[in-house]
This record gives C-alpha cells, structure tokens and sequence, in this order.
C-alpha cells in the first residue's frame, strides 16, 4: 500500500456502526416520550443528533479516511447551524 492509501471498514464494522445508529435513535425516541424533561429535551437531542452525525460523516461518508479539510468544512457546517439555531431559540424566548 502506497502512503495514500488506507484501509475502510469491512461490513461488520459498518454493521456494528448501523446497531450503535439504532440505538441512538432508539434513544432519542425514548427521551421524546420523558415528559418531565420539557425544554431539557433540545440539548440532549441535539447531542445525540451530533454524535449520529459523527458517525455518519465519519464512516459512510468516508470522511475518517480522507483529507481533514473535509471534516472541518462538515464540522464548521454543523457548528454554525448548531449556532444559528439557538440564537432564533434565545432570540425568540424559546428557553
């Protein structure tokens, strides 16, 4: 293998990614349903949401292997809605 190259994940690593994507998911939809969280819920949603974004830009969108210009074009793309979205929050009296 030449310095370009690199090794991408076999499909059981891309399964075990798809089992930890459910139960993420899985999660969020159980945190819906706590009532008592009421506003609490956004940023628990929004972490969970970040970490199922990782992982998919990571591995399926092969972002683990390439150049690290891509992520941090991907990264400031989401810190910047992130941003955006609980400045309308405040701004409106969301919280």
């Amino acid at each position: 293998m030449s310095a370009e190259e690199h090794n991408h994940p076999n499909a059981s690593k891309y399964f075990k990614i798809a089992i930890i994507l459910c139960v993420l998911t899985a999660l969020e939809f159980g945190v819906f349903y706590l009532e008592f969280l009421s506003y609490g819920i956004i940023p628990i949603l929004t972490v969970l949401s970040v970490g199922k974004f990782a992982l998919v830009i990571m591995y399926y969108m092969h972002l683990k292997f390439d150049s690290k210009l891509f992520t941090y074009i991907f990264l400031a793309g989401l810190f910047l809605a992130t941003l955006v979205t609980f400045a309308l929050m405040i701004l409106l009296d969301w919280f």
